[in-house]
């Protein structure tokens, strides 16, 4: 009887562990993020990103770069979402990330690859170069913007989907042209 109590808690014990290891699901966050964005009246910035990817961790730092990093938030829901980690790590992907990157036509694109919403789940931008966004028509991923060519996208993009000036535009291109040195 004791040795069934211990592996009961045991298993209970192992149970909870997993499931609180098991991060949340993409549609989860989405619909959270929309909720968010709904009543805060700003867009929803949806970047996806691995832990091993080093221009992951750059547009990470650049977006949260005290210089810039309100200049997202006040227009921004920002999330992330876990996609191509190593086998070590597939526990730390969100379910159904990759079938939105996929949804969205970045899954053969390379990370960091980013998406921007409006508060009803519209698909605003994305990171591929479009002509519609100042870019060449070519599709590449912009991902985390570094050279003159890429930030001059990134600033068309957030020109198109956010509420900030001109001298707010260009304190982020200052802040993204850094990540090419």
């Amino acid at each position: 009887m004791k040795t069934k109590a211990v592996l009961l808690i045991l298993c209970l014990f192992l149970y909870s562990t997993i499931n609180a290891q098991q991060p949340a699901s993409a549609e989860t966050i989405l619909k959270e993020a929309y909720k968010q964005a709904a009543t805060q009246k700003k867009n929803v910035f949806v970047l996806f990103h691995a832990s091993w990817c080093g221009w992951c961790h750059k547009m990470d730092t650049a977006m949260n770069d005290p210089k810039v990093k309100k200049l997202f938030t006040d227009n921004y829901v920002i999330e992330h979402l876990v996609v191509y980690e190593s086998k070590s790590k597939k526990q730390l992907e969100n379910p159904g990330a990759e079938d939105l990157l996929k949804k969205h036509y970045g899954n053969d694109k390379g990370i960091p690859y980013w998406l921007v919403f409006d508060a009803k789940g519209n698909l605003l931008a994305d990171s591929k170069e479009r002509a519609e966004n100042g870019g060449p028509e070519t599709g590449d991923n912009v991902g985390c913007p570094a050279s003159e060519k890429e930030v001059a996208y990134f600033i068309n993009v957030l020109k198109k989907t956010s509420s900030l000036k001109e001298e707010q535009l260009s304190i982020i291109a200052k802040r993204f042209r850094e990540n090419e040195h």
